[in-house]
């Protein structure tokens, strides 16, 4: 029999693979590292920020077969410090948010659930809505940000006076049961159906 052979039956597989290694253990400079590089790319709150970091010890611990729940005190370190240095600012994150969320036509009851979602409070919800109430008050002339908030959802979907005429009316009953769905009341949907179109949304929606 070949030596080669019989050595190679001793040491194990000879198809290639190795055993996988165990990562490396958590550390709080690891979840420095993971912290800095998440907001690095993305706008977080702090909710946010604490889910990846438990789901980055929990995939680790897990190759390790560790507990990860003793780490929990070591997320809320690293959070708090994120806080403290400015990285994450749950007000600044959920007005940037909210004003995206407005762009798009969000209701607010819509972007209270989608700010809830992503780790808000329900003080800090309460205190953007607030804040957007009273910079819209101060503008002359300022639509209501709901209103203005579902004319822009109508565009976006193309309903009511965005529609193409001929096919409005038929519509009607979809695009107020679309408009109630996004979270807006009957009343304001009914008003933003029945509105006019500004000419440029007008315009492309005949060509």
């Amino acid at each position: 029999m070949n030596p080669r052979t019989v050595s190679s039956r001793r040491d194990g597989p000879t198809d290639g693979r190795r055993e996988a290694r165990p990562e490396p253990p958590v550390t709080a400079a690891w979840l420095e590292r993971v912290t800095t590089h998440y907001l690095d790319r993305y706008g977080a709150s702090s909710e946010m920020l604490r889910r990846v970091l438990a789901r980055r010890i929990e995939r680790r611990c897990r190759s390790r077969d560790e507990d990860a729940s003793a780490h929990a005190g070591l997320i809320e370190e690293t959070v708090a410090r994120a806080q403290r240095a400015g990285l994450v600012d749950d007000a600044r994150f959920a007005a940037a948010r909210l004003r995206g969320l407005r762009r798009r036509g969000t209701s607010t009851r819509q972007a209270q659930a989608r700010l809830a979602a992503k780790g808000i409070d329900r003080e800090t919800i309460a205190a953007t809505l607030a804040e957007e109430d009273e910079a819209a008050g101060t503008q002359e002339g300022e639509a209501d940000t709901e209103e203005k908030a579902a004319v822009a959802y109508a565009r976006r979907r193309r309903l009511g006076p965005y529609r193409r005429p001929e096919t409005r009316e038929a519509n009607r009953e979809r695009d107020l049961a679309a408009m109630a769905r996004a979270g807006f009341s009957y009343a304001l949907a009914k008003a933003v159906l029945a509105g006019q179109a500004d000419e440029d949304a007008t315009s492309d929606n005949q060509e």
